[in-house]
């Protein structure tokens, strides 16, 4: 393929994309598409291929305001077979006198000096050449009248949909509003605990839903008979703790320092099944208080959060396997149940617990289950202070933030996030993990974050019902 292809080719695609956002309210992406093959069609064979991909655009742009849907259907190729071209670009038979006059500088008496140097060619016999002489005049004048023009922005479509509340802070980022606006798209969003999403949650008032796990994504995809997701990014589940919390626990054989401080979950569940209380810990002079050891999570009858902490005890205490069937699920469950009764009252979402985290310090919560993307998103804003420290389980979990399309526009904010260079930047630096590893690692360096670069010691969940069947009991237990 020549440069030159390449180059027309890469002015089609951003063309079509932007059609496609220009009239996203009235015709669908692959209509605007089909118009776009069809129309380009009609320009094989010139030999002037320049301004090939603004007629184009043009000439589509012209045909879709002209025609509503209902009008022209599916515009396939074969159906817009009848479709003339600008009269602007002129085929070898085509006359030179029918050049349009515009006036101004595209008057009669500017376009004379071409036309006279055109007559010279000719009188020399380079009939081709002047040809394309007249092909490449007829591309500039309708240029120079297009940049006359002020384009309008795309019409925004407002979009709503249902997320895991650790998102909340990228939707509500201006940046991220603008990115969105920029692609004709406005998004409105409400925040919820993602097994609420999956569970309890009316999503019937919503264009899409964005939990915070694949498999409460696969729940609704299977409720609303929706085959298309999207996994725009991810992030593994950590412990927000403080330094003399850590260095207290790597003398009990808990944590392990390194690149990043690990957390043994095994060992951790040995001291919660033996009873073993702060001050009990030999040498504690950092938090010498009478509670058992628990790491804080959120309530998991309503967050996906807590649901991931249940599938790594789970596994840890099914001996390093992933818990399948009515009797390893009978096995674990009151060792997991304990880690959620021991701790009181836990909040609906993961919001609430680190936002503790942040402004209270250790004495209520001295180690918080959280989302990576949660500490690296604070430490982006200048929340995180001296002493806070992240802590990686062994083993862990990857949350993948799973975006289920309920209709066409859900459809459309699944394929800008996922694919959009801008708004992956920006969920790097909100702390999420995308398909640009390179960003997220620059948003960690920038602000001094250590963390997990190599995800080796990654575990995948139960499946939805197993994990279903552990949630209900753990509720259970609560009484």
């Amino acid at each position: 393929m020549s440069v030159d292809t390449l180059r027309e080719e890469q002015a089609l695609r951003r063309a079509t994309d932007h059609l496609v956002q220009v009239f996203a309210g009235t015709h669908s992406a692959e209509h605007v598409e089909g118009a776009v093959e069809t129309i380009h069609r009609r320009f094989d064979g010139h030999p002037v291929r320049d301004f090939v991909p603004i007629l184009v655009e043009r000439m589509v742009r012209r045909e879709l305001a002209e025609a509503s849907p209902e009008a022209t259907g599916d515009l396939r190729p074969e159906v817009a077979a009848d479709t003339r071209p600008a009269t602007a670009v002129k085929t070898p038979s085509d006359d030179i006198g029918d050049i349009p006059d515009t006036g101004g500088s595209n008057s009669p008496e500017a376009t004379r000096p071409a036309r006279i140097q055109l007559a010279r060619v000719r009188g020399k016999g380079f009939l081709a050449l002047g040809v394309v002489a007249v092909a490449v005049v007829a591309a500039v004048v309708v240029v120079n009248t297009g940049q006359e023009e002020t384009p309008s922005p795309p019409p925004l479509t407002t979009v709503r949909g249902v997320i895991g509340s650790e998102k909340k802070a990228f939707f509500e980022d201006p940046r991220v509003q603008k990115a969105l606006a920029d692609k004709g798209v406005k998004v409105e969003v409400d925040p919820a605990g993602s097994r609420q999403i999956a569970t309890s949650i009316d999503l019937g008032r919503y264009d899409f839903a964005f939990p915070s796990s694949a498999p409460a994504g696969d729940r609704i995809q299977r409720q609303r008979h929706v085959s298309a997701k999207y996994t725009p990014f991810s992030s593994p589940m950590a412990i927000a703790t403080f330094q003399p919390i850590a260095d207290l626990l790597s003398k009990a054989g808990v944590v392990k320092k390194g690149p990043v401080l690990t957390f043994n979950v095994d060992r951790y569940l040995e001291l919660v099944t033996t009873d073993v209380q702060w001050d009990q810990l030999t040498g504690n002079t950092v938090y010498p208080v009478r509670k058992n050891i628990l790491v804080s999570t959120t309530d998991p009858r309503t967050s996906n959060s807590a649901a991931m902490y249940l599938a790594i005890a789970g596994y840890v205490a099914n001996g390093g396997t992933i818990v399948h069937g009515a009797t390893a699920e009978k096995n674990v469950l009151p060792l997991v149940s304990q880690l959620f009764t021991g701790q009181g009252y836990t909040d609906n979402t993961s919001e609430g617990p680190f936002k503790e985290y942040l402004t209270v310090g250790m004495g209520p919560t001295p180690m918080v289950w959280i989302y990576e993307a949660q500490f690296v998103d604070a430490a982006a804003r200048g929340q995180i202070k001296p002493g806070m420290v992240l802590m990686y389980p062994s083993p862990t979990v990857l949350s993948e933030h799973t975006l289920v399309p309920l209709n066409a526009s859900g459809d459309r904010v699944g394929r800008l996030l996922s694919t959009d260079p801008e708004l992956q930047r920006l969920a790097a630096e909100h702390g999420f993990r995308s398909g640009d590893a390179a960003q997220f690692a620059k948003v960690t360096a920038d602000h001094n974050v250590h963390v997990a670069t190599d995800l080796i010691d990654v575990v995948e969940t139960p499946s939805y019902d197993t994990l279903e069947h552990l949630l209900d009991g753990v509720a259970k237990s609560y009484g």
